[in-house]
């Protein structure tokens, strides 16, 4: 296939999806290398796509139909597979994490996490090699949520400050 068919090709799989598509799934489909993907993204995003990786794919941004909801929260690494189960178990999916670093701003790192499968796979991959993003800033960071509506983020947002997990004035 043509280079420009198979980027083409990446696009209209990437709308149609709402969950990430992994290069090695593309890559199956279109019968060439992960790394020809990784370049074919790399290419589309220069000519403007707004792709985004996450740890399990690409998706393109802005097809979230759900409500967006923003929560702040306070723990160390020992706790993060509990506060991502406790948002995905109530019906919400982990978007993104966001650290407020002092030398580089504002770093963001893009999630997508929906269900404890998802959160699973994500603990292996971060393992014992990987530093969390909130381990920059004493455990302090922000999460954005897709929920179906604000009852699901209020009930999130509840069940996370009972576990001492929601970042509040007196921390």
């Amino acid at each position: 296939m043509e280079a420009s068919k198979r980027r083409e090709y990446i696009v209209s799989k990437l709308a149609a999806s709402k969950r990430p598509v992994s290069a090695t799934v593309l890559a199956n489909e279109l019968s060439v290398s992960r790394q020809i993907i990784v370049g074919d993204i790399a290419l589309l995003r220069a000519s403007g796509e707004k792709i985004m990786a996450t740890p399990r794919g690409y998706l393109l941004e802005g097809l979230q139909d759900e409500n967006v909801y923003t929560v702040v929260c306070v723990h160390g690494r020992d706790d993060m597979e509990k506060e991502l189960n406790i948002m995905v178990d109530n019906g919400c999916t982990v978007l993104n994490v966001t650290v407020e670093h002092p030398i580089y701003g504002q770093l963001t790192g893009q999630l997508h996490l929906s269900n404890r499968y998802e959160v699973s796979q994500f603990m292996q991959k971060i393992g014992g090699n990987a530093s969390p993003l909130s381990e920059l800033t004493g455990g302090i960071h922000l999460h954005a949520l897709a929920c179906p509506d604000k009852e699901c983020f209020e009930r999130t947002k509840d069940q996370l400050a009972r576990e001492g997990l929601l970042y509040t004035q007196s921390h």
